[in-house]
Protein backbone atom coordinates (compact mmCIF):
# COMPACT_ATOMS: atom_id res chain seq x y z
CA UNK A 1 0.00 0.00 0.00
CA UNK A 2 2.83 2.54 0.72
CA UNK A 3 4.02 2.10 -2.30
CA UNK A 4 1.06 3.05 -4.05
CA UNK A 5 0.97 6.17 -1.85
CA UNK A 6 4.09 6.76 -2.81
CA UNK A 7 3.55 7.30 -6.00
CA UNK A 8 0.32 8.84 -5.73
CA UNK A 9 2.42 11.36 -3.52
CA UNK A 10 5.05 12.41 -6.37
CA UNK A 11 2.18 12.49 -9.29
CA UNK A 12 -0.09 14.73 -7.21
CA UNK A 13 2.64 17.07 -5.50
CA UNK A 14 3.11 19.48 -8.54
CA UNK A 15 -0.31 19.39 -9.59
CA UNK A 16 -1.79 20.23 -6.14
CA UNK A 17 1.45 22.87 -6.21
CA UNK A 18 0.52 24.26 -9.74
CA UNK A 19 -2.93 24.88 -8.35
CA UNK A 20 -1.63 27.24 -5.28
CA UNK A 21 -2.35 24.59 -2.62
CA UNK A 22 0.20 22.31 -0.34
CA UNK A 23 -0.03 18.67 -0.72
CA UNK A 24 -1.15 17.81 3.35
CA UNK A 25 -1.21 13.61 2.72
CA UNK A 26 -2.35 10.51 0.58
CA UNK A 27 -3.93 7.74 1.76
CA UNK A 28 -5.21 4.26 -0.03
CA UNK A 29 -7.57 2.70 2.42
CA UNK A 30 -10.33 0.18 1.96
CA UNK A 31 -13.86 0.75 3.68
CA UNK A 32 -16.89 -1.34 3.78
CA UNK A 33 -15.39 -3.13 0.91
CA UNK A 34 -14.26 -0.62 -1.45
CA UNK A 35 -11.08 1.07 -1.92
CA UNK A 36 -10.55 5.01 -1.61
CA UNK A 37 -7.86 6.84 -3.17
CA UNK A 38 -7.64 10.37 -1.38
CA UNK A 39 -5.63 13.02 -1.71
CA UNK A 40 -5.78 16.19 1.14
CA UNK A 41 -4.89 19.43 0.25
CA UNK A 42 -4.35 22.89 2.46
CA UNK A 43 -3.56 26.35 1.52
CA UNK A 44 -3.20 29.52 3.49
CA UNK A 45 -6.83 30.57 4.26
CA UNK A 46 -8.11 27.39 3.91
CA UNK A 47 -9.33 24.91 1.03
CA UNK A 48 -12.55 25.68 -1.05
CA UNK A 49 -14.65 23.49 -3.06
CA UNK A 50 -13.04 24.92 -6.21
CA UNK A 51 -9.87 24.11 -5.01
CA UNK A 52 -10.67 20.48 -3.79
CA UNK A 53 -12.42 20.17 -7.73
CA UNK A 54 -9.50 21.82 -9.41
CA UNK A 55 -7.23 20.05 -8.00
CA UNK A 56 -9.04 16.33 -8.52
CA UNK A 57 -9.59 17.63 -12.98
CA UNK A 58 -5.93 18.12 -13.20
CA UNK A 59 -4.83 15.11 -11.28
CA UNK A 60 -7.64 12.68 -12.74
CA UNK A 61 -6.11 12.27 -16.23
CA UNK A 62 -2.19 11.89 -14.84
CA UNK A 63 -3.75 9.24 -12.54
CA UNK A 64 -5.47 7.26 -15.52
CA UNK A 65 -2.14 7.69 -17.40
CA UNK A 66 0.09 6.56 -15.02
CA UNK A 67 -2.30 4.11 -13.47
CA UNK A 68 -0.79 3.32 -10.22
CA UNK A 69 -3.52 1.54 -9.17
CA UNK A 70 -4.78 -2.01 -11.01
CA UNK A 71 -7.99 -2.33 -9.40
CA UNK A 72 -11.15 0.05 -9.36
CA UNK A 73 -11.20 2.81 -6.46
CA UNK A 74 -12.86 6.15 -5.63
CA UNK A 75 -10.91 8.80 -6.09
CA UNK A 76 -11.10 11.99 -3.50
CA UNK A 77 -9.87 15.22 -3.31
CA UNK A 78 -10.37 16.87 -0.37
CA UNK A 79 -9.50 19.69 2.52
CA UNK A 80 -6.85 18.33 5.02
CA UNK A 81 -9.60 19.96 7.54
CA UNK A 82 -9.06 21.96 10.64
CA UNK A 83 -8.80 19.07 13.13
CA UNK A 84 -6.44 16.92 10.41
CA UNK A 85 -3.59 14.15 11.54
CA UNK A 86 -0.43 15.12 12.61
CA UNK A 87 2.27 12.57 10.84
CA UNK A 88 5.69 14.08 10.09
CA UNK A 89 7.96 15.53 11.89
CA UNK A 90 7.82 19.12 9.97
CA UNK A 91 3.77 19.06 10.94
CA UNK A 92 4.94 19.03 14.77
CA UNK A 93 7.59 21.63 14.03
CA UNK A 94 4.40 23.45 11.96
CA UNK A 95 1.72 23.45 15.03
CA UNK A 96 3.94 23.81 17.57
CA UNK A 97 1.72 25.34 20.78
CA UNK A 98 -1.65 24.46 18.75
CA UNK A 99 -3.88 22.21 20.97
CA UNK A 100 -4.15 18.86 20.06
CA UNK A 101 -5.33 15.13 21.15
CA UNK A 102 -3.07 12.52 21.46
CA UNK A 103 -4.56 8.68 20.89
CA UNK A 104 -2.81 5.84 22.70
CA UNK A 105 -2.99 2.60 21.54
CA UNK A 106 -3.01 1.26 25.70
CA UNK A 107 -4.65 3.61 28.57
CA UNK A 108 -1.95 5.18 30.46
CA UNK A 109 -3.75 5.62 34.08
CA UNK A 110 -7.31 4.64 32.80
CA UNK A 111 -7.22 6.99 30.00
CA UNK A 112 -6.67 6.53 25.88
CA UNK A 113 -6.92 10.21 24.64
CA UNK A 114 -5.20 13.28 25.82
CA UNK A 115 -5.77 16.85 25.18
CA UNK A 116 -3.34 19.90 25.87
CA UNK A 117 -0.86 22.69 23.96
CA UNK A 118 1.80 20.76 21.64
CA UNK A 119 4.68 21.63 23.56
CA UNK A 120 7.31 19.36 21.84
CA UNK A 121 8.02 16.59 19.11
CA UNK A 122 11.46 14.38 19.18
CA UNK A 123 12.23 10.70 17.63
CA UNK A 124 8.51 10.36 17.81
CA UNK A 125 8.02 11.36 21.09
CA UNK A 126 4.76 13.96 22.17
CA UNK A 127 4.64 16.16 24.62
CA UNK A 128 1.81 18.28 25.48
CA UNK A 129 1.37 20.78 28.31
CA UNK A 130 -1.69 20.19 29.94
CA UNK A 131 -3.11 22.02 33.00
CA UNK A 132 1.05 23.59 33.67
CA UNK A 133 2.03 20.16 33.74
CA UNK A 134 3.83 18.66 30.58
CA UNK A 135 3.02 15.25 29.36
CA UNK A 136 5.26 13.17 27.50
CA UNK A 137 4.12 10.16 25.27
CA UNK A 138 6.72 7.90 23.79
CA UNK A 139 6.71 6.65 20.15
CA UNK A 140 5.00 3.39 21.02
CA UNK A 141 2.35 5.00 22.53
CA UNK A 142 1.04 7.41 20.46
CA UNK A 143 -1.83 5.92 18.12
CA UNK A 144 -2.97 9.11 16.70
CA UNK A 145 -2.44 13.01 17.18
CA UNK A 146 -4.76 14.93 15.97
CA UNK A 147 -4.79 19.41 15.79
CA UNK A 148 -8.28 19.68 18.19
CA UNK A 149 -10.35 23.06 18.02
CA UNK A 150 -10.63 24.60 21.49
CA UNK A 151 -14.34 25.26 22.38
Amino acid sequence: MSKITDIVTELARPVVQQAGCELWDVEYVKEAGQWFLRVYIDKDGGVSIDDCEAVSRALDPVLDERDPIETSYTFEVSSAGAERSLKRPSDFERFLGSFVEVRLYKARDGVKEFTGDLAGYEDGAVTIEQNGRRVTFAKGEVANVRLRIRL
